[in-house]
């Protein structure tokens, strides 16, 4: 058993009709498309749900995996506490990523702990997933500010840890487009708030992965995304294997992106092993003394972190594990 599937969803807690209290209203498709998406999770019958999540406990240099036995979450900070979550770990599958990564020195694993509520970014889509599946253990993990690069391999190591353990894996990556898509909307406008919504609807809709990886991380910084590191965890975790992707729907009233898609695994394609191809392309390029681009795109390629930052709902950290 391995990787089986995921989705991408956004988590706008207005969605809750106990928070949103009738503007939901507003993000109608958004909603339809989400139990669709919950429903081919609950088909699927998935042992382990990873949820990646831009709100859960995050580090500059480190991804962060939610340890303990279990977890419970509310809408309390959006004036709906009697709405919350409540989930099982996968234990077992923790020890196991935290043993795979802690063998190869790769910065992920369950250090560091301090939230341990689930956050908004996990509960909006256990909300979803709840109305229609039960029957699993969940695994949180945070992203980071190292590069995509890192994030895609972090995604590896998740599926590595599937296999070893015969699990049936689904991934939920939680993200938000751009939240700067209004003049009048919560962060403003930037012209590539449209232009980044417009470019990853696209990439996910057809699930040609390797092309996160030619987003620079300025340009994302600019359109004031919080979902591309959880959707390269989430592409690394199908690394190797033949995805069929179906682009469900795209909205944004409120100048926020939110986007939906949902992805099959159908078995292996070692055409698909995009890390491989990212990097044999930049070792290549920079040997020969100049930029590189993706092959598939001729989009220019930034390997580097644009900085530890938490950006989703305008938050920033700089604070490392390592010096608490």
């Amino acid at each position: 058993m391995a990787v089986i599937g995921g989705i991408m969803v956004p988590h706008p807690p207005l969605i809750v009709p106990e928070v949103g209290r009738g503007q939901e209203i507003l993000i109608k498709d958004t909603i339809k498309a989400y139990q669709e998406a919950a429903g081919m999770a609950a088909e699927l019958k998935p042992d382990t749900i990873v949820v990646i999540s831009p709100h859960a406990v995050m580090y500059a240099d480190y991804f962060h995996v939610s340890p303990g036995k279990k977890a419970r979450g509310d809408f309390g900070q959006f004036m709906a506490p009697q709405a919350g979550e409540e989930a099982v770990y996968d234990e077992a599958f923790v020890r196991e990523l935290d043993r795979l990564c802690g063998e190869d020195d790769f910065p992920m694993g369950t250090e560091g702990e301090r939230e341990k509520e689930l956050d908004h970014g996990t509960l909006v889509p256990l909300h979803f997933i709840h109305q229609h599946y039960r029957d699993y253990k969940l695994v949180r993990i945070g992203g980071s500010g190292l590069s995509f690069a890192h994030h895609y391999r972090a995604g590896r190591y998740i599926a590595i840890a599937a296999e070893n353990l015969g699990r049936r894996v689904f991934i939920v990556a939680s993200g938000d487009l751009s939240h700067k898509l209004r003049g009048d909307g919560p962060y403003g406008y930037s012209v590539q708030g449209p232009e980044y919504d417009e470019r990853i609807m696209d990439v996910m809709g057809k699930a040609e992965f390797g092309e996160l990886l030619a987003f620079s991380e300025s340009f994302c910084e600019k359109a004031g995304e919080c979902g591309h590191r959880g959707f390269t965890m989430m592409a690394g975790a199908m690394d190797g294997k033949a995805v069929m992707p179906r682009r469900l729907t795209y909205e944004g009233p409120f100048g926020v992106g939110y986007g939906i898609c949902t992805f099959r695994v159908t078995g292996d394609d070692d055409g698909r092993r995009f890390l491989e191809t990212y990097e044999s392309c930049r070792k290549k390029c920079f040997r020969q003394g100049r930029g590189f681009l993706y092959p598939s795109t001729g989009a220019a390629l930034c390997g580097g972190a644009s900085g530890p930052y938490r950006r989703c709902a305008g938050m920033l950290r700089r604070k490392s594990y390592r010096t608490r």
